[in-house]
């Protein structure tokens, strides 16, 4: 045996010495300078009021470089495929590791996509299938619904040697539903909605959104094609101009000297409207199409999106359309009792991909829930499913967010989550609000004092008890605990929902009170949204906020988003006598150097672009001749670069006075964005200020009923304050609120809460209670009356 002299314990090795992310100088968005020292195989938490910075430093910095590096270690070739990312606004980053980001961006919401095929779990299904099914029916392709089947014959030529023509067939067996091309649903369309058939097309028959009649494109097309009579009301076509007018085919025809393709206005709506994703559209263009446009189930293959071959391919009495069907904790059991050496390796890697889903708390989902109808927070805990069992360790993990759209019950389960992957040795990085989150950091970085320009810095870096005893806002609202309300409002109505069964609801009854704050909780996946986006009509009267993303591009801005710009452009134009084209960026007014874009873009293929200011217009996006008429002393660019809160009192009174345009900015301001500029991007946004620019665009709307979906997404404990002020000031007004909310203090409240549960998914889809916040307290019957109970201190 070898014995050791030296018993002194040796020196640590330089290797452990990097134990810190260092970042100095940091002025991504609006961060001024930051440098903090964040520990490595730690879990921080990065807090601070909605738009302080967080995501800027984390995401857009931190992450952002992690990133780039990582793509520059593959081949120049390879990177052309990838997307160009540009070295963030920082001087030093040191002690980078390779980051994993698991962001809340909405899952892509094509109407083929479904949790199965966003995550793997189709995939090894179809393969499953191609080798146990029985009928065999193919390969994995003939079980995807996304595959049409392809058949080909005919002549090839082979350049190989002497050319040489040889006859060849060719076929692909595929999934798809020929009916639905694999959509599971068939569109009907309500030609009402689409003409008035007492006009002429002069007339002005369409009422299509963006159809006018001076468009040579849509209407023009129509009028002048030659194939009908434009003055002759359209009831009174005759059957061939009728057939002509709705379904004719592709045919070029030349209107005012020009060549352009005339189609029948069915196709025309279908290829620019319906194969377009819904939830990108315009609010004002999506509820046409929710108005023209019926979609029911597919009668060929009932909604299963699969064709006949692949429904009839079983293994033990199920196909893989029943397996879809199934909620995955079910599925999970179902493949658990599949004993079949030859695919044991699939069958592992299957299982281990459900349990997932279960573990992380999502085991209600079915795998063919279409992608676009997962909320934020689900879409989250769906994308990190892949990361649970890796065996990755040094990693630095980057959530947003992580217990968005969850119920107090799930958010120590996303905890517990978040602790082991650091445990495993790796860096986790996490923005949040909630305090049971920031409660579990080793290291707390606080950003602010305020939003916008009065954030980017840091206010407070250390422990969680450093936090509390700090002063910053945050701290001082660390351990802010809502009382229930001891008097509510009385109700001035009921909104009745009988026999409710959308989704895995149970026959519900339920009385919503009006003309008061409700509340619908319950855990995630108890059928909350399906009561109350499902059952609650969605006509006149009813304002549906959603949780869907806010769709622009960096041309669009708060100004263009609100429809504020309309009423200044005007404003402007009067006081000048010219056209209010001339005030927009991107019609008459753009600067020509730029199109109105105020930087000019140079694509260098796999290295990122690089985006200058443009030298005529100084950024400032307009031609200079359109800087030389003013309004109020100020010329359109400066009325841009002005916040909210400035634009409301320039807007307010004196000569710049534009009532229409005050009355967005009030509405801007009272959701608490009176930090913003009117022209900054919305691409710079956080998600809690989309949330909010969205709900401010809502309140202008003529309606009786309000119905919000997790408010409080994004927003800081300080904010919900101001929200919950808001919804009492839209109560006050004589209107009727129903929130979607997990958020503790909304619950305390409310003026009556609607609980549905006891579980998710099979195990949900019943009322558990409804009365009053006090009433649920002081009856602990359930989930959420003991964690609102524990909450408020009783």
């Amino acid at each position: 045996m070898a014995t050791r002299t030296n018993t002194q314990s040796p020196a640590p090795h330089t290797a452990d010495s990097h134990g810190l992310i260092r970042v100095h100088g940091a002025r991504e968005n609006n961060l001024k300078d930051v440098s903090i020292e964040i520990p490595k195989r730690r879990l921080t938490v990065f807090t601070g009021v909605s738009g302080s910075g967080k995501s800027s430093l984390v995401f857009d910095t931190i992450a952002a470089e992690s990133q780039r590096l990582i793509n520059e270690t593959y081949s120049a070739f390879v990177q052309g495929f990838m997307p160009t990312l540009a070295r963030p606004e920082v001087d030093v980053l040191d002690g980078l590791t390779t980051a994993i980001i698991v962001d809340q961006q909405r899952m892509g919401a094509d109407p083929r996509s479904t949790v199965g095929t966003a995550t793997d779990a189709n995939a090894m299904l179809r393969i499953l299938f191609s080798r146990l099914g029985k009928p065999h029916i193919g390969p994995p392709s003939a079980y995807s619904f996304n595959t049409a089947s392809v058949r080909a014959s005919g002549a090839i030529t082979v350049e190989r040697g002497a050319k040489k023509t040889v006859k060849a067939t060719f076929n692909r067996t595929g999934g798809m539903c020929t009916h639905c091309e694999g959509r599971g649903s068939v569109s009907d369309i309500d030609l009402t909605q689409l003409y008035d058939d007492s006009k002429s097309i002069a007339e002005g028959a369409f009422t299509i959104p963006g159809w006018k009649s001076d468009n040579v494109w849509t209407v023009g097309i129509y009028a002048q094609s030659g194939f009908l009579d434009p003055n002759k009301p359209i009831r009174r076509f005759t059957e061939k101009e009728m057939q002509d007018f709705l379904y004719r085919e592709p045919t070029k025809v030349k209107v005012n000297g020009v060549n352009l393709t005339y189609e029948g206005l069915i196709p025309k709506i279908q290829k620019s409207f319906l194969s377009k994703d819904k939830e990108a559209m315009q609010p004002h263009i999506r509820a046409f199409v929710e108005r023209a446009v019926t979609f029911t189930t597919c009668p060929e293959c009932e909604g299963t999106r699969l064709s006949e071959g692949a429904r009839s391919s079983k293994i033990k009495q199920i196909s893989i359309a029943d397996a879809c069907a199934m909620e995955i904790r079910d599925l999970a059991e179902w493949v658990r009792g599949l004993k079949e050496p030859s695919v044991a390796p699939l069958l592992t890697a299957l299982l281990h991909t459900l349990d997932s889903f279960v573990e992380i708390g999502l085991g209600y989902l079915a795998l063919d829930r279409p992608a676009g109808t997962l909320s934020g927070g689900e879409a989250q805990r769906v994308k990190m499913i892949r990361h649970l069992g890796s065996s990755l360790t040094d990693v630095t993990y980057v959530f947003d967010e992580p217990t968005i759209g969850l119920h107090p019950h799930d958010i120590q389960r996303m905890n517990d989550l978040l602790l082991r992957l650091r445990d495993k040795g790796n860096t986790v990085l996490v923005v949040e609000h909630k305090p049971e989150t920031i409660a579990i950091a080793d290291h707390v970085v606080d950003l602010g004092p305020g939003a916008g320009t009065e954030g980017g810095t840091v206010c407070f870096e250390g422990t969680v008890e450093g936090l509390r005893a700090g002063g910053t806002v945050t701290g001082r609202h660390l351990d802010d605990r809502a009382a229930v309300k001891e008097t509510v409002r009385k109700p001035t109505g009921t909104l009745e929902i009988r026999g409710a069964t959308a989704n895995n609801l149970r026959d519900v009854d339920v009385d919503i009170p009006l003309g008061v704050l409700t509340v619908v909780t319950g855990v995630a996946g108890s059928g909350k949204s399906s009561l109350v986006h499902g059952s609650i009509p969605a006509g006149e009267g009813v304002v549906s906020v959603d949780q869907s993303a806010i769709k622009g591009s960096r041309r669009s801005n708060p100004a263009t988003y609100t429809g504020l710009l309309d009423p200044i452009r005007k404003a402007f134009a009067k006081v000048n006598g010219v056209k209010p084209a001339l005030f927009s960026a991107n019609s008459e007014g753009a600067c020509p150097t730029c199109n109105g874009a105020g930087v000019i873009y140079t694509d260098l293929a796999m290295m990122a672009g690089v985006a200058s200011p443009c030298e005529d217009c100084e950024g400032k996006r307009f031609e200079a001749s359109v800087l030389e008429y003013h309004l109020g002393g100020r010329d359109i660019s400066e009325v841009l670069a002005m916040s909210v809160t400035e634009a409301e009192e320039f807007f307010g009174a004196g000569e710049a006075r534009t009532p229409a345009a005050h009355k967005i900015l009030e509405r801007l301001a009272d959701v608490g964005l009176g930090y913003l500029t009117l022209g900054q991007p919305l691409t710079t946004l956080s998600g809690g200020e989309r949330q909010r620019l969205k709900l401010a665009t809502h309140m202008s709307e003529k309606g009786g009923v309000y119905v919000l979906d997790e408010p409080t997404t994004g927003l800081h404990l300080a904010d919900v304050e101001h929200l919950l002020g808001l919804l009492d000031r839209i109560v006050d007004s004589g209107k009727s609120v129903i929130v979607i909310e997990h958020h503790q203090a909304v619950m305390a409240h409310a003026d009556w809460i609607i609980d549905l549960g006891p579980g998710a998914g099979h195990d949900g889809g019943r009322l558990v209670f409804e009365g009053t916040p006090a009433e649920l307290v002081a009856a602990r019957s359930t989930l959420t009356g003991e964690h609102l109970a524990a909450y408020v201190g009783t």
